[in-house]
């Protein structure tokens, strides 16, 4: 008996592999998939401005850090004794305009310089729904929280999000004409815009990547959203916000992922990194007795053949 409606998936090339260079941007599900990266020691850079909702909020950073823009005083404001920016997630923030000047701009360097050498870039859109500021009359990317008096809320169409997409990847290609571009639309919904709102946004994210996937080869889309919708259909998979999927749904669509991306070759060395990661997290009861400290030396030596293999491994 068949009790679950599976998604097919089909290998994808050129596959991820331990030399390559990864960077994830977008919703809070680029920071869950790179969360993964992270704990397999990839050389991955995720979301250096923070979550990123929607397409225009991805477009902006790509445009900044690409074409080597760069913020100055007057992109900054102050809000509750804090400065931030409306390009970036109300995370990144500093206590001086000069402090968050310095921080915005060492990012778009550092993205920058790891765009040029990434080999794929993976782009999760979370939301078509998006806050203009009156006063401005510009799209931002995080509110912080000022009055939502301040904004009018648009919902961006499908020929809208297909043009931003497209400025992204001109954008990214400037740079890195040859990296492979993976993009995904978030699981998780936005239920403060509304349920059927939140269905009006998806479907015109859906429809936008799927018309800007078919138009090159060198374009994906890895299916997240459908493996929720469709294999995962259950509350059991969701946080108790019922929104937001849980980390064993993470761990699936992660390990349906690596069915897709991952090369055989790299499946084997991050099962050895797992068992190094699980090791430094063992927490003994005799931590001074000769049976732990023997542990470690083995865990050590296990530690130096990966980074004789791997010099930019660290643990």
């Amino acid at each position: 008996m068949n009790l679950q409606t599976k998604i097919p998936l089909h290998p994808q090339d050129p596959k991820i592999d331990y030399d390559d260079k990864i960077m994830s941007l977008g919703s809070c599900f680029a920071d869950n998939i790179g969360e993964k990266f992270a704990y397999y020691k990839f050389q991955a850079l995720v979301n250096p401005f923070g979550v990123l909702f929607h397409p225009k909020a991805i477009e902006t950073f790509l445009w900044m850090a690409t074409q080597d823009e760069r913020y100055v005083a007057n992109d900054l404001f102050n809000f509750n004794d804090r400065w931030h920016c409306f390009d970036a997630h109300s995370k990144i923030t500093a206590d001086s305009q000069a402090e968050l000047l310095e921080t915005l701009n060492a990012k778009l360097v550092e993205a920058k310089a790891h765009l040029q050498k990434t080999t794929h870039v993976f782009i999760t859109l979370g939301t078509a729904w998006v806050y203009r500021l009156k006063a401005m009359d510009m799209v931002v990317a995080n509110c912080h929280k000022i009055p939502q008096k301040e904004f009018d809320k648009e919902l961006l169409s499908v020929e809208e999000i297909s043009q931003c997409l497209q400025n992204c990847l001109h954008f990214i290609r400037s740079i890195n004409p040859e990296c492979t571009i993976i993009f995904t639309v978030s699981p998780v919904r936005h239920s403060k815009d509304g349920f059927i709102e939140n269905n009006r946004s998806k479907a015109h994210l859906l429809t936008a990547i799927h018309e800007v996937v078919s138009q090159e080869e060198r374009l994906n889309y890895f299916p997240a959203y459908e493996i929720v919708m469709d294999e995962l259909r259950d509350y059991r998979f969701y946080k108790p916000d019922m929104l937001h999927p849980t980390e064993t749904a993470i761990q699936y669509i992660w390990e349906r992922f690596m069915e897709v991306w991952i090369d055989e070759k790299t499946l084997v060395t991050m099962g050895k990194i797992e068992e190094i990661q699980r090791g430094s997290a063992h927490r003994p009861f005799q931590p001074n007795s000769k049976q732990h400290q023997m542990f470690l030396q083995n865990l050590e030596e296990k530690k130096r053949l990966l980074q004789q293999e791997y010099s930019f491994l660290s643990f």
